[in-house]
């Protein structure tokens, strides 16, 4: 459960008009970021700072896979609340995340577990020795968090993003949603004071049984989804909470990460959604920039006081410096691309963005099987040998994501928006909407995505 380095949250302030802007331009800079940060994550896992004569200065000082993660979250933090706020309409978010993500993954761990011989590790979903356990918590996309091996190992990302969804679900149900700021903060905090206090994976090993934790949790994560998609305000309030009440336990005691980066993950999340906030005038500046800016100091400071010792073989980061310089990079990428929000961004980034959750899942598989094809060394000796091989590596990488996204994201995206109306036609939802206000454009939906650790 590490970055792998050389290997593979009121002030309340009254709505303000958004600047003007033409669409084009106004999606393309989350587009953007995705699109890098996807690009990033490959090429860590490429291994790219082997072929370059100052990769090892480079990775003792900036950790490529924690830069690429932090920045996709900050981008989710930022968009997912918005996404809900904006349908006001719970049962709707939930099914268009579950066709958002779900078809995706199950073409990607077909296509993987085609691809690749059994042996091969970045594919692990029926390969654990406990087969039911596997599919079961890598389904919910909780393996993480419940002690099972990741079925692909790129997907530990996914079971922080789906927390946030369980947590941002409730707070948008008991009206709490706007608090961004007070919760960001919180969580930064927690994250400085516990550290690597509270130990890891302490459920599964109190109740001795890693079949026992899933038979207590699974139950409770589907009831919760029932309620969710119920579309009953009194339901979906209930199963919001159940849900919100399980994540909150797992990530408190039986995450395999660190209790600091744990943490951070979830302020740099509510961040996130803080900067979104202060856009559209639900929180005033001020308390917005202190919230934001105590999270990414808290963000430095966890690198430099617990990334050391024991604790690096549970991030495999190089050091404090490749944490906390990575970090504070991923917040300064963000920051660039929304002050030039207004700005048209190059096709090719917005469109690696449009991409980047297939090149998320895909990329590691299809290293693993075009480079025993193709016949390349760990590190091919001349310059020209390297440069080759990686636009090789990044060209299969980018033609079947795109493949993917056309034949897979695109139609299953389509089917959910279908899917959506017919339950609001055979049972009208009784859940009351939060209106966004009207004059906060439209943002598009961030794709999932994360650096890998195993």
């Amino acid at each position: 459960m590490k970055f792998i380095p050389t290997l593979t949250r009121r002030t309340s302030a009254a709505p303000v008009a958004a600047p003007a802007a033409t669409p084009g331009a106004r999606l393309g800079w989350l587009d953007a970021l995705r699109g890098i940060a996807a690009l990033i994550v490959a090429l860590h896992h490429f291994d790219v700072l082997r072929m370059l004569p100052f990769g090892g200065m480079v990775w003792r000082n900036f950790d490529m896979g924690l830069f690429g993660v932090m920045l996709f979250f900050i981008v989710s933090g930022y968009i997912i609340p918005a996404s809900l706020e904006r349908r006001g309409d719970v049962r709707g978010f939930w099914i268009g995340r579950i066709f958002r993500i779900y078809p995706a993954l199950i073409a990607a761990f077909v296509l993987s577990i085609l691809m690749l011989p059994p042996g091969d590790g970045s594919v692990a979903l029926l390969r654990t020795g406990d087969d039911l356990a596997s599919l079961v918590a890598n389904g919910l996309m909780l393996q993480d968090l419940l002690g099972v091996i990741n079925g692909m190992n790129v997907t530990w990302t996914l079971c922080y993003e789906m927390v946030f969804y369980f947590f941002v679900t409730a707070l948008f149900t008991r009206g709490l949603h706007r608090h961004s700021g007070p919760i960001a903060v919180a969580l930064a905090g927690v994250a400085l004071v516990t550290g690597t206090a509270v130990g890891t994976g302490l459920l599964h090993a109190e109740l001795g049984s890693i079949r026992q934790l899933l038979l207590i949790v699974t139950p409770l994560v589907l009831v919760g989804l029932v309620g969710v998609l119920s579309g009953n305000r009194v339901l979906t309030g209930a199963g919001a909470l159940l849900l919100a009440g399980v994540g909150l336990v797992l990530v408190s005691l039986n995450s395999r990460a660190p209790a600091f980066e744990t943490w951070m993950i979830f302020a740099t999340m509510f961040a996130g959604t803080v900067v979104y906030r202060a856009q559209h005038g639900q929180l005033a500046r001020v308390p917005a920039l202190l919230s934001c800016g105590f999270v990414v100091v808290a963000g430095v400071l966890v690198g430099w006081l617990y990334n050391r010792g024991e604790a690096l073989n549970q991030t495999w980061s190089s050091g404090w410096k490749a944490w906390s310089i990575a970090y504070l990079a991923a917040w300064a990428l963000f920051g660039i691309g929304f002050l030039l929000r207004g700005r048209r961004f190059p096709k090719v980034l917005t469109w690696l963005g449009a991409i980047s959750f297939s090149v998320y899942l895909l990329h590691i598989p299809l290293l693993r099987t075009v480079e025993p094809l193709v016949g390349v060394p760990p590190q091919p000796s001349s310059t020209l040998g390297r440069i080759v091989w990686t636009a090789i590596f990044l060209g299969v990488v980018v033609v079947v994501s795109h493949l993917m996204y056309r034949l897979v994201e695109m139609p299953m995206q389509r089917l959910g928006k279908r899917v959506h109306k017919a339950a609001d036609r055979r049972r009208p939802r009784t859940t009351a909407t939060t209106p966004t206000p009207p004059a906060t454009p439209a943002e598009p939906d961030a794709a999932l995505s994360g650096a890998s650790r195993t």
